[in-house]
C-alpha cells in the first residue's frame, strides 16, 4: 500500500512540476517585445493627443500645447515599465509568445491599427443607443407616473408638507 501511495505522490509531484513549466511568467524582455509588436509607445502618443485636446477644452486658460507633454518618451517607458507585471501576472510565457506570434501576423498587425478606430465608433454607438434608452425609460416612468414631465421625482406629501418650527425657534 505505501509503495503505491509513494508512486502516485510521485506522479502527483512530476505532474505538478510539469504544469508549472507549463505556466512559467513571461519574462520582462518578452512583454516589452509584445508591448512593441504592439506598438503601445505609438498608442499613447495617440491617448496623449486626445487628452491635451480634452484638457485644453477643460482648462482653458492652459494651451493645449502645454498638456501634449504629458506623456512623453521618458512618460511612455515609465508607464511602460509599471505594466510589464501586469502583464506577467495574466499572461504566461506561452501566452505572450502565441500574442507575439498573432500581432506579428498581418491579421494582427491589422487588429493593432483597425481597432482604436473601431472602439471609437462602437464607443459614439452605444453612447448614441445609451442615450436613447435612457429617453425610452424616462419616457416609461413619466407614462406610469413615476416621473414627472421634466423627468423628476413628483413631489411627495411629507416633501411639500411644511416642516414644523421647533420650540427653541430653530
Amino acid at each position: 500500500m505505501r509503495k503505491w501511495i509513494g508512486i502516485a505522490a510521485g506522479v502527483g509531484l512530476a505532474l505538478g512540476v510539469a504544469g508549472q513549466a507549463v505556466a512559467a511568467q513571461p519574462s520582462e524582455q518578452q512583454v516589452r517585445q509584445l508591448f512593441e509588436v504592439m506598438h503601445m509607445s505609438q498608442m499613447f502618443s495617440q491617448m496623449n493627443s486626445q487628452m491635451a485636446g480634452v484638457m485644453g477644452q477643460a482648462v482653458p486658460c492652459v494651451p493645449a500645447s502645454y498638456w501634449q507633454g504629458f506623456i512623453d518618451a521618458n512618460g511612455s517607458q515609465e508607464l511602460l515599465g509599471r505594466m510589464v507585471p501586469i502583464y506577467q501576472s495574466h499572461f504566461t510565457a506561452d501566452d505572450v509568445a502565441g500574442l507575439l506570434k498573432f500581432y506579428q501576423s498581418p491579421l494582427g498587425q491589422k487588429v493593432i491599427t483597425q481597432m482604436p478606430l473601431t472602439m471609437a465608433e462602437g464607443m459614439k454607438v452605444g453612447q448614441q443607443w445609451g442615450r436613447e434608452r435612457g429617453q425610452a425609460m424616462i419616457q416609461q416612468l413619466q407614462q406610469k407616473g413615476t416621473l414627472d414631465a421634466q423627468g423628476r421625482c413628483p413631489a411627495s406629501p411629507a416633501a411639500s408638507a411644511p416642516k414644523p418650527v421647533s420650540k427653541s425657534g430653530h
